[in-house]
Parts: structure tokens; C-alpha cells; sequence
């Protein structure tokens, strides 16, 4: 649906410095913007409301995500915004259609890369480059989508300073004799505070000296001594940290911005000052129409975040040597993008748990339409009605702020009546197989896992690498063969049935006594290789390799922390 009318004051010229105040009453009001409706509602920090999800232009967003301040390793508490976010990107993409542009800001100078630099004796672009790509080996191993394009503030410094120059030359920022440059948060009156309820006490900085008034914020900071720096018109020095991302943002997408992401710490005063900026520079009435904000990610039994600052962190690197992507992203599936989340091994393992229940499906699912697991009548026209209305349930629940939560439930619900109706049998009935309607559910239960960045495929999760097909041929040869082995280990030899008299027959005491001992014989010339099986069995479970012994064939699948995985962390 087209929005119009109702929006055309959304950008343009804004009010003069002396009206600022004046338009108060109605500038703190979010106003829906032109375009056309995506078919979503999400939650709007700006309107703190949810509001019909508006794109400028139809089938494409606009999206700039603060991305980090590369001085050391990212931690779980980074990783759980940006897989969020990653989600939603997915969903917009795979289930609405959007195509979604992209930008993330590198912080790739500031006063904890200098100092970090310092302590260990390199330079701050050095130390900057090195966690940059870090950072980017991070998120390609949670699976996060790179963005469209990655910019860093070094890369824009003479863009920062024209931005600086109209700001000041809107009479919105003044340079001090010291070589510093503010944001006047006063002149800007209450205009200031769209993302926040009430006026508030900028914290981000000290209440240096040359400072107006303790609200104001740097645009622009004079270098200190054996820093580095770069050449403006107000002497040597290096960007504030929010002018980094309107300038970047600005210099992509101009004054139009559909989305702007980040974790809910950055609401104020970073997200604040960056709306201030825009809206100075661009003389836009609302700059950003949609601000989306991820929820902390807090450590069981506390209700501070996770933060270096604290001291409370788990790094992405350590995290991933016990945990895989995928558990950690149904991790964050499970939750609201937008509520806090708490982790614990417990929470990690209440995600693999459901991981192996969906991978037991598929797996029982496929040996059912190969005819490996024998079943009862299927009730078809149940399964479709329950997969008709799961593909229903999802794509309302997406579309109502991205609600993962409510999505996965209804997956789950239909993995519960699709394993009703898998109860193996011992003797095949000759009724056909409902392989349709199980490789439908199949397909679109991978389908959807496989959209939101996981990997549901046959044992894809568990192998990996690149000798990946290699190995699962070596264990499928590897298992058929000890299948055979098992079958003619259990296996009457024919000519020893044939040798049973009819019941009733007379003389029949004595061959029947000498047919009984002789399959005692073969038991026990053959325990020995059923003993072999089972030891195999049991020995590739410790490494995670699980076989199933069927009727007709033997079955594997991998499982994630077998017992030799549980063996070395007790021994760690």
C-alpha cells in the first residue's frame, strides 16, 4: 500500500535556529513516512509504538547499523545483537521480499584504540586493522550476513569535517580556542530527545572546561600529544564518536534512512546525537524513520549486561569451541530481538536440545519415504491442514515485529504431529507411504531454518569442512557394511530352515532337536561378530555418530556432544 500525503513534511527544509523551540509541540511526533507498506509492523524506538513498516522505495530498505569500535575481541554480548539483527535482515529478505542495502560503520579510531595501541607498543591503525577482520572472522562464523558494505571512519575524515562545517554553519555547533568542536545541545532546545523521555544529563563525556554547557557533546576533539591526528580548520585532531555514523550514513544514503539498528545501550546518548546531527545537517524533519534496538544480553544470575567493562564477557572465539552457530542462534530465535536475554549453559543446551529434536525429525521423516521406517496409515489430510497453517502462523508472526519466538513454536508444534504419526511397526502392512506430505514438511521446515541461517540438511551441521561429502560417503560404506555383517550374523541359513519338517509330521522330535542345536551352534559361532557391531556402534557414538538398527537397513546421524565431547570437558 502506497503512503503519501500524510508523510510529504517527513524531509525538506526545517525550521531556522529561532523556531526551534516554537516547533516543539508537534517535532517530537513520529511522522509515518512516504512509500509503500512492506507488510510488516515493528516496534519504533522514535514513536515508541509499533508502527506499519514503511519503505521509501517498494521491495528495498535502507539500512545503517552501528557496527564496532575495533580494539579487542567481540564478545557474546555483541554477538547476540548482531545475529538479531541478522535474523531480521533474513526475514525482510527470504520471507517479505525486501532487498535490504546495508551499511555498517568501523570505529576505527578512538581513545580505547589509542590506548589499547599504546599498551602494546603499535599503531592505532595497526591494532584497528587487526580486530577489524577479527571481528569479520567472528560474525562469518555465527553466520552473520557481511553487510553490503563495510566503511570505516579513518576512510571518511574529510567528509566528518564538511559535515562539522554545516553543522556549525547552521549555528547548531561552535569550535572552542582549545581546537575542540560541540554539538549545542540548547540551541537545539526540545527538539533534543527523541529517543528519550525526558531532557536529559549527557554522561557520555567529561564536562570539559571549554564546554558551553555539560549537555553538549564533542563533534570534533583536539589531539593530545603523540596522537594520532588529522589536519581541520580548527587545528589538529580526530572525530567524536556520533558525528562517525551521521556523516557515514549520510554520505551513503543522504538524508533518507529507512532503518537504523543497534543494541539498546546505544539508544541514548549515541542514537539520540546522531538524529540531532542529521536533522541540523540534512534541515530534515526526521531523519531515520525506523530505530530498531536489540536487547541486553545478561549473564545468569545478574542483571548487568555483558561487557568488557564489567568484566563479565565471553569472547565469540571461546564461545564457539564449546557451542556451535546454530545453537547459539536458536538461542537468540527463542527470544524477542528487542527483550533482554539471559545466558546460561543451561539456555544453551534448552537450544540444542531442540536443534536435535528438529534433526531427529528430518532424519526419521527421510527413513520414512525411503521405506528404512515402517509405519502405520498415515492421516494425510491432517499433516497438510497442520502444514498449511504452520506456513500461516509463521509469516503472521514475522510480520508482527519479527516475532521468532511464536515462528519456532509453530515449527515445533508441527514436528509434534508429524512424529505422532512416525511410530515405527514390526510388520509392514503393504499400505503405501504418505511421502508427499512428509518430504513437504521436511522441505519447508529446512527451508525455513536453512533462511534464517542455520543448516538443517543431512548431517551438513555436524561435518563441515570441506572433506565433508568424503566422510559422510565413508560412513555411509562404513555402516552398510556393518549392517551386512549384523544381518548375516542374526540370518538362518536357508537350507537349515528348509530342513524343519511340517509340524505334526511324524519322526519329527529328532529333526527338530538337531535343527535347535545347530542354529545354538551358529549363535555362537557368530556372537562374536554381533559383539564386533555392537562395539562399533558404541565406539562411533562416543565420537557423536549414532546408528539406528532398522528393519530393512542400519541408519546414522550425527549428534553434537556425544559422550567422548562430555568426557574431555569433565577432564578440562
Amino acid at each position: 500500500m502506497l503512503r503519501g500525503a500524510a508523510a510529504a513534511r517527513r524531509c525538506g527544509p526545517g525550521p531556522g535556529r529561532g523556531m526551534a523551540a516554537a516547533a516543539a509541540p508537534w517535532r517530537r511526533r513520529w511522522v509515518p513516512p512516504a512509500g509503500r507498506e512492506s507488510g510488516i509492523v515493528a516496534y519504533n524506538s522514535r514513536s515508541r509504538s509499533k508502527e506499519p513498516l514503511v519503505l521509501a522505495t517498494e521491495g528495498a530498505a535502507t539500512w545503517y547499523s552501528c557496527g564496532p569500535t575495533v580494539y579487542d575481541r567481540a564478545h557474546l554480548g555483541h554477538a547476540c545483537s548482531y545475529v538479531r539483527f541478522d535474523i531480521i535482515r533474513r526475514i525482510m529478505t527470504r520471507f517479505f521480499g525486501i532487498e535490504v542495502v546495508m551499511v555498517m560503520g568501523i570505529t576505527d579510531i578512538d581513545d580505547k584504540i589509542i590506548k589499547r595501541a599504546n599498551e602494546m607498543n603499535i599503531s592505532p591503525v595497526a591494532l584497528a586493522r587487526i580486530y577489524e577482520e577479527d571481528f569479520k572472522q567472528d560474525m562469518a562464523a555465527l553466520k552473520v550476513l557481511p553487510p553490503t558494505v563495510y566503511m570505516r571512519v579513518t576512510d571518511n575524515i574529510p567528509q566528518i569535517i564538511s559535515f562539522i562545517k554545516t553543522i556549525i554553519a547552521s549555528g547548531q555547533a561552535y569550535a572552542t580556542s582549545q581546537g575542540n568542536v560541540y554539538f549545542d545541545v540548547k540551541s537545539w532546545g526540545k527538539r533534543y530527545g527523541v529517543l528519550t523521555t525526558i531532557y536529559p544529563d549527557t554522561q557520555d563525556e567529561a564536562a570539559d572546561t571549554d564546554k558551553r554547557h555539560g549537555k553538549d557533546f564533542a563533534l570534533w576533539k583536539a589531539a593530545k600529544p603523540q596522537e594520532v591526528s588529522w589536519t581541520s580548520p580548527w587545528g589538529k585532531g580526530r572525530p567524536g564518536w556520533h558525528i562517525e555514523c551521521s556523516t557515514i550514513s549520510s554520505a551513503v544514503f543522504g538524508k533518507q534512512l529507512d532503518i537504523h539498528t543497534g543494541g539498546i545501550d546505544l539508544a541514548f546518548p549515541h542514537h539520540e546525537n546522531e538524529i540531532a546531527q542529521c536533522e541540523v545537517y540534512h534541515q530534515c524533519e526526521q531523519w531515520g524513520n525506523y530505530f530498531l534496538h536489540s536487547g541486553h544480553l545478561h549473564v545468569k544470575g545478574s542483571q548487568e549486561k555483558m561487557s568488557k567493562s564489567l568484566k563479565n564477557y565471553i569472547t565469540i572465539k571461546d564461545f564457539l569451541k564449546k557451542f556451535s552457530s546454530d545453537q547459539f542462534r536458536m538461542f537468540c530465535l527463542r527470544s524477542r530481538y528487542s527483550s533482554a536475554i539471559e545466558f546460561s549453559d543451561e539456555s544453551m543446551d534448552d537450544a540444542k536440545h531442540l536443534l536435535q529434536a528438529i534433526s531427529s525429525f528430518i532424519r526419521d521423516a527421510n527413513a520414512y519415504i525411503k521405506g528404512q521406517l515402517i509405519c502405520d496409515p498415515v492421516r494425510e489430510d491432517v499433516l497438510w491442514e497442520r502444514l498449511a497453517n504452520t506456513k500461516v502462523t509463521v509469516k503472521a508472526a514475522f510480520a508482527d515485529d519479527f516475532d521468532t519466538s511464536r515462528a519456532v513454536a509453530a515449527i515445533m508444534d508441527l514436528i509434534h504431529h508429524g512424529n505422532r504419526q512416525l511410530k515405527a511397526v514390526t510388520k509392514d502392512a503393504g499400505s503405501p507411504r504418505s511421502s508427499v506430505v512428509y518430504g513437504s514438511i521436511i522441505s519447508y521446515i529446512e527451508g525455513f531454518f536453512n533462511a534464517l541461517g542455520m543448516s538443517f540438511g543431512e548431517r551438513q551441521v555436524a561435518l563441515g569442512g570441506s572433506d565433508s561429502a568424503v566422510l559422510s560417503n565413508v560412513i555411509d560404506e562404513l555402516v552398510r557394511f556393518r549392517a551386512k555383517v549384523r544381518h548375516y550374523a542374526l540370518a538362518l541359513p536357508e537350507e537349515a530352515a528348509e530342513a524343519v519338517p511340517a509340524e505334526g509330521a511324524a519322526g519329527a522330535e529328532g529333526p527338530k532337536q538337531e535343527q535347535k542345536e545347530k542354529r545354538q551352534q551358529l549363535m555362537q559361532e557368530r556372537k562374536p561378530l554381533l559383539e564386533a557391531c555392537d562395539s562399533l556402534r558404541g565406539d562411533l557414538a562416543a565420537f557423536g555418530i549414532h546408528i539406528k538398527d532398522r528393519a530393512a537397513v542400519s541408519t546414522w546421524e550425527i549428534a553434537e556432544g556425544g559422550p567422548a565431547e562430555q568426557q574431555i570437558e569433565k577432564k578440562g
